[in-house]
Order: C-alpha cells, then sequence, then structure tokens
C-alpha cells in the first residue's frame, strides 16, 4: 500500500469512528447554534437537520455553517434518525414530547432542549406546559443535564435544562446544599435577551416593541419555575422573568437570606467550581453579560450584608443555556473530553 492509500485510509477511519449525529428543528435559535457547534466539532459527523420553513435549502448557507447537507421537512426526523447514533431536539415541548419515545425505541440517545422530561411530576404539566404528559416512564428515567451540579448523563435520554434554570441553579444550589443560605424565601430576579423568546414572529418580540424598554412576563406562571424549585430542591420560590432589549445573555439575580457569613459564601461557590471547565466566580459587579455571552461559560458572584445575600450568574441563554450545554452533555455522554468543540468559542462583545 503507498502513502497516499495509507493517508486516505487512515482518514476513512476517522470518518468511520465518529459520532453521527441529527438536529431536529435547526431553524430556530437554538438550533442554529447548535448546528454551527458540531459541525465544526471534531468527533462529531452532522447526518441531518430537520425544519419545515427552510426544507431543501442548503444548511450551510442558512446557518452559517461548514457542511454539504440540505434541511429535511421534519416529518422525516424518525426516518433520517435511522442513520445517526444521537439525535438532538430543538423543538418544543409537545413535539419532543412525541419523538423523543420513538427515538429511544429505536435505539437513539436523544438530547432534548425542550422542557418535556425536565419535570419528574407529570401532574404538574398541565398548569405550567399546557398538556398532559403521556410518557411518564421516560420521565422517571430522564436524566437532568446540568453536569456542574447532576454530574455526567446516566441515561440515553438527557433533558437538557432551560435557560433561566441553568443560570439559577448554577448561582443558588452549591450555597444550598451546604446549608449557607435559607432555603424558605428565595426570591430570583431574571432577565434575558430577546433570543430566549424563540424564533417568533409576533408583534411583542418586534424591533419596535422591545427596543428601549425592559418588561416583565409569566408572572407567577413561568414554567421555569418548577423546575428551579424541583432541582434545588424547595418546596417554592419566586421566580420573575425579563425581557432585556438585547439579542442575547441571561442575568439572574438571587435573593436569599445567609446562615453564614460572606467570606464562607465565597469560599463554598469557589469550591463547588474549581477545576469546571465553564464556571467562573468572579466579583459581583463582574458578572456580565458581555463577558459571557457568545461562550458556554457562566460567571457567578455573591454580594452579602446582614440578612440578605444577593448570588448573581450570567450565561448566553443559546450557549449554556441550550445549545452549548446539549453539546456539553454529548461529550459526557460519549465519554469524550467535555470542553471538546466549546472551549473555544469566541465572545461576541465588545
Amino acid at each position: 500500500m503507498g502513502r497516499a492509500d495509507d493517508i486516505a485510509g487512515r482518514a476513512q477511519y476517522v470518518r468511520r469512528v465518529k459520532t453521527r449525529v441529527g438536529i431536529v428543528g435547526a431553524s430556530g435559535y437554538s438550533g442554529m447554534v447548535l448546528t454551527r457547534i458540531l459541525c465544526a466539532h471534531p468527533e462529531v459527523e452532522l447526518g441531518f437537520c430537520t425544519s419545515d420553513k427552510w426544507s431543501g435549502d442548503p444548511v450551510g448557507e442558512r446557518v452559517g455553517a461548514r457542511t454539504s447537507l440540505s434541511f429535511v421537512a421534519n416529518a422525516q426526523a424518525v426516518e433520517a434518525s435511522g442513520a445517526v447514533d444521537v439525535v438532538f431536539l430543538a423543538t418544543s415541548a409537545e413535539v419532543s414530547l412525541d419523538l423523543a419515545p420513538r427515538l429511544r425505541a429505536s435505539g437513539k440517545k436523544v438530547i432534548d432542549l425542550s422542557g418535556a422530561f425536565r419535570l419528574r411530576d407529570a401532574s404538574i404539566y398541565p398548569r405550567w406546559y399546557g398538556f398532559e404528559h403521556h410518557a411518564t416512564g421516560h420521565l422517571a428515567s430522564a436524566h437532568y443535564g446540568l453536569p456542574e451540579l447532576f454530574g455526567p448523563p446516566t441515561s440515553d435520554l438527557v433533558a437538557n435544562p432551560g435557560c433561566y434554570p441553568t443560570a439559577t441553579l448554577l448561582a443558588l444550589a452549591p450555597l444550598l446544599r451546604a446549608g449557607l443560605i435559607e432555603s424558605s424565601g428565595l426570591i430570583v430576579d431574571a432577565k434575558s435577551g430577546v433570543t430566549g423568546a424563540g424564533r417568533q414572529a409576533k408583534e411583542a418580540y418586534s424591533f419596535v416593541e422591545v427596543a428601549d424598554d425592559l418588561r416583565a412576563y409569566k408572572l407567577l406562571a413561568h414554567q421555569h419555575t418548577p423546575e428551579i424549585a424541583q432541582a434545588l430542591a424547595v418546596p417554592s420560590l419566586t421566580f420573575t422573568a425579563h425581557l432585556l432589549p438585547v439579542r442575547r445573555g441571561i442575568l439572574a439575580t438571587c435573593y436569599a437570606r445567609p446562615r453564614a457569613p460572606l467570606a464562607d459564601l465565597r469560599a463554598c461557590l469557589a469550591a463547588a467550581y474549581e477545576g469546571s471547565a465553564f464556571v467562573r466566580v468572579v466579583a459581583p459587579e463582574a458578572v456580565t453579560l458581555a463577558g459571557v455571552v457568545g461562550t458556554n461559560a457562566c460567571h457567578v458572584g455573591v454580594a452579602a450584608d446582614g440578612d440578605v445575600a444577593i448570588v448573581l450568574a450570567s450565561i448566553d441563554n443559546l450557549v449554556k443555556g441550550a445549545a452549548g450545554q446539549a453539546v456539553q452533555n454529548l461529550n459526557l455522554l460519549l465519554g469524550l473530553p467535555e470542553a471538546l468543540g466549546l472551549a473555544d468559542l469566541p465572545r461576541s462583545a465588545p
């Protein structure tokens, strides 16, 4: 065998051992970011992307990624999944509820970016999501995919956390677990860029309506409230979401009653995230959107005085809050380095 044949053979081998993945709902904001990350991932080969509105169009041209794929219709997702190992669902909760059980039954690993399998109690889905949950067995077996707090996936169904919960949990969970803040009376004031609402053509999300404004929404009815309470193991909390007139980023400001001095709170967060690939503990005033947008990072900081502790966290809602965390879970699911394909994502600000 000549040198050229040997090189070609090794190239074929590298391509053969890459994990093949597919994305359902690749034309949404999270799906687009996910497509870009996966197309550049050294251990992944993208097998298909679905989108009804872009069906037949070149993925690379629409998303800005290096791939020769064209979009296929959402109805072809299950058929297309036959040639891949892992399927990402960047879909609504109702669609994920239908697809995930079918994909698991065919032997696929599923990473779901919706809320369809985040809550353990099926009975509360009608209140918070507006539908009856008919796949309760999958709820019990789904792994809640926030690696810094719940470890690597232990199931072939990963429920990727919501963006608001990711920021809130990374701020509060270590302090609650250590007993350094009270578990009652928690208040979370969180603000998100407009992409957090998804890709939808509604008047409320148009430029004129959003620019130069700040508004709270889904007051006392936001679907991420029970998800946060469940993951923190608290019976209740007050969570309020706000819409910022920016494209991307989440800043969560969390209020709690401290049981220990500020030095202990800082030390707890530092110990919790020592060696973390993505979570960095900084001065509270340094927790900003500009420091994290475009990356899979989370910046956390804490301040305290008397009977008030303020814990802050910032993330990119489309990366650490969605697509980046999904790839982080993929890496861990496959036994790959956690930061593979994510470590060099560039900040998009300033």
